[in-house]
């Protein structure tokens, strides 16, 4: 028999092999892919024709905990943008005495024009998950100990940020009239579309709808009424998914195609959904779904009327640095 040709000897290599590779990915996805925080650039010709560009920064699912100073660090430079407009769709909190470290990250952007809703990780702490769960969408739900989000809430509004859970809000920022409204998770059947049901304000140049989670039957709702825009968080990208292919799940309803970025939702109705910035801390792990933060530049709709193609190929990721 040839040296190293004994067949148990191949499978004891390959063994090895493919422990080795996976301790390699378990370390790259737990240590340097969760921290290698971008920012995701996009443009939209969303507004009312004749409008100026209003320049969006959405953030979405910090999961914070309070010794991620890395993560602190890396949201508080986010303010260095300017943003016109800041949203906020909601699972901020990930640990009881986070809430100091989500204001004081957020910093200068309090200061700016913002509006929020809440996801479930701002009502609940997280809990240990079966992975498998996972995939299958109408699994039970779960919920850990109480989180602060009065207390949240409380230090968002006092800055001046417009709660748009179950309420339609107004404003006006860079000289673009925005009619806003959003519901609370729909992931958690706390939605009640109901409460804002109705077309918003016709003479504004930006309809604008807020959920956290993206599910279908909020969508359809919000492109029924007429919104231009609704932006949404919770499905983490796929968090763990494979290059050449993508998500292997959202974690709600809406197909893989729509599980990050722009695209479009019915005839004239443009989705965002954010990647997020973090993750659970049972599950602290990401691959090819690097966290992010996104500014969206949205322009006017070109003089002429009809439909306006979203591009929907995937802009390049910038790292902020400090």
């Amino acid at each position: 028999m040839l040296p190293g040709s004994d067949p148990s000897s191949r499978v004891a290599r390959l063994a090895a092999g493919a422990a080795g590779a996976a301790a390699a990915g378990l370390v790259y996805s737990t240590v340097i892919e969760r921290n290698a925080f971008a920012l995701r650039h996009v443009t939209a010709p969303i507004l009312e024709p004749g409008s100026s560009s209003l320049r969006v920064l959405h953030i979405s699912d910090i999961h914070m905990m309070p010794n991620q100073h890395l993560k602190q660090a890396w949201i508080s430079e986010l303010d260095s943008l300017e943003p016109d407009l800041v949203v906020n769709t909601g699972d901020n909190l990930a640990h009881p005495n986070a809430v100091p470290a989500v204001v004081q990250s957020l910093g200068g952007l309090l200061s700016r024009p913002g509006l929020f809703v809440f996801g479930s990780n701002d009502y609940f702490g997280p809990k240990p998950k079966n992975p498998f769960k996972y995939f299958k969408k109408d699994h039970k739900r779960t919920h850990g100990e109480p989180l602060p989000w009065q207390d949240l809430r409380a230090a968002f509004t006092e800055r001046g940020w417009l709660d748009a859970t179950h309420a339609v809000r107004e404003l006006e920022v860079a000289g673009v009239r925005v009619a806003s409204a959003g519901v609370d998770d729909p992931h958690i059947e706390r939605d009640r579309y109901e409460t804002i049901a109705g077309r918003p304000n016709p003479l504004a140049q930006l309809r604008l709808g807020l959920t956290h989670s993206p599910e279908p039957r909020v969508l359809d709702a919000f492109a029924d009424d007429g919104y231009d825009l609704v932006m949404a968080g919770h499905t983490h990208g796929g968090q763990l998914c494979v290059p050449g292919y993508g998500a292997l799940v959202t974690n709600c309803h809406i197909d893989r195609s729509r599980v990050k970025g722009l695209s479009r939702w019915g005839a004239s109705m443009a989705l965002h959904v954010s990647a997020g910035l973090g993750t659970s801390p049972y599950a602290p792990a990401r691959f090819s779904c690097r966290p992010e933060a996104t500014l969206l530049t949205l322009t006017a709709v070109p003089n002429g009327g009809g439909d306006v193609d979203i591009d929907l190929t995937l802009p390049s990721l910038e790292v902020v640095t400090s």
